[in-house]
C-alpha cells in the first residue's frame, strides 16, 4: 500500500510540476508568445516552427491551442497557418517528452535550489516567475525519479500485477485510460511522461504504453475541442 501511495504521490507531483512550468512561462512570456504566434502567418514552415517553440516552452499543446483558436476566432489567423502551428505543437510536446525522460534526476535539486530563492524574493516580477518555472522543472524531474523508485518494487506485489494486468490486451480500455488521465491533468505531456516511465520500469508492456499514448493524444484533442465550443465556426474548424 505504501509503495502504491508513493507512486500516486509521484504522479500528483508530476502533474503539479507541469502546471507550475506552464503558468510560470505564460506569466513571463505570455504576451511575447502570443506575438510570435500572431506573426507566424507568412509561411507554413514559420508557423510550424512557432508551434514547436511555443509548446516546448509552455509544455502544453492545449495552451497553444487556446491561443491559436482565439486568433482564428478573430480572423487573425488563416486555417492553413493554424493547422501548421498545431502540428508543430504536437512535435514540441514529443520533443519535451523525449528530453524529460532522459536521466536528469541530478538536475532536480539544482533547479529547485535556484528556483525557490528567486521565486520567494521576487514573486511579482518576471525574475520571480522564472524561479517558479525552475521549481516546476525540478519537481517534474523529481516526480519521474520517485515514480521509477516506486515502480521497481511494485512488480513484486501480486495485487499490483493484477491491477496493471487490467491494462493488457484491451486496446480501447488502455486508450480510454490514457485519454482520461490527459484530460484530468490537462496535460498530454504529463500522461506521456508517466507512461514512458512505467514502461521503462517494466510495469506495463510496450503495447499498453502505445495505447496509453494514443489515448493521451486523443484526450488532448478533446480538451482543445471542448475549449472551442463557445467560439465561432473558424475556431472550431481549426
Amino acid at each position: 500500500m505504501l509503495i502504491l501511495l508513493n507512486l500516486l504521490a509521484g504522479v500528483a507531483l508530476l502533474v503539479w510540476g507541469s502546471h507550475i512550468v506552464r503558468t510560470g512561462i505564460l506569466r513571463v512570456l505570455g504576451a511575447d508568445l502570443r506575438s510570435v504566434l500572431g506573426r507566424s502567418t507568412s509561411s507554413r514552415w514559420r508557423a510550424f516552427l512557432s508551434g514547436v517553440g511555443v509548446t516546448s516552452l509552455v509544455q502544453s499543446s492545449n495552451a497553444t491551442a487556446v491561443i491559436v483558436t482565439s486568433f482564428a476566432a478573430q480572423g487573425l489567423l488563416p486555417l492553413t497557418s493554424g493547422l501548421a502551428i498545431m502540428l508543430g505543437a504536437d512535435v514540441g510536446t514529443a520533443l519535451m517528452a523525449r528530453l524529460l525522460t532522459l536521466d536528469l534526476s541530478w538536475l532536480s535539486p539544482i533547479l529547485i535550489l535556484f528556483g525557490v530563492p528567486l521565486f520567494l524574493s521576487r514573486k511579482q516580477t518576471r525574475l520571480g516567475q522564472v524561479g517558479r518555472t525552475l521549481i516546476g522543472l525540478g519537481l517534474i524531474l523529481l516526480a519521474l525519479h520517485l515514480i521509477v523508485e516506486a515502480a521497481q518494487p511494485m512488480m513484486q506485489g501480486a495485487g499490483v500485477r493484477v491491477m496493471f494486468g487490467a491494462l493488457t490486451g484491451d486496446t480501447m480500455l488502455d486508450a480510454l485510460v490514457g485519454a482520461a488521465f490527459a484530460m484530468l491533468s490537462y496535460s498530454s505531456l504529463a500522461a506521456v511522461l508517466l507512461t514512458a516511465t512505467l514502461a521503462s520500469s517494466g510495469v506495463i508492456s510496450l503495447k499498453v504504453a502505445l495505447c496509453l499514448v494514443i489515448g493521451a493524444n486523443l484526450g488532448s484533442g478533446l480538451l482543445a475541442l471542448m475549449g472551442t465550443l463557445a467560439q465561432n465556426t473558424a475556431a472550431r474548424r481549426l
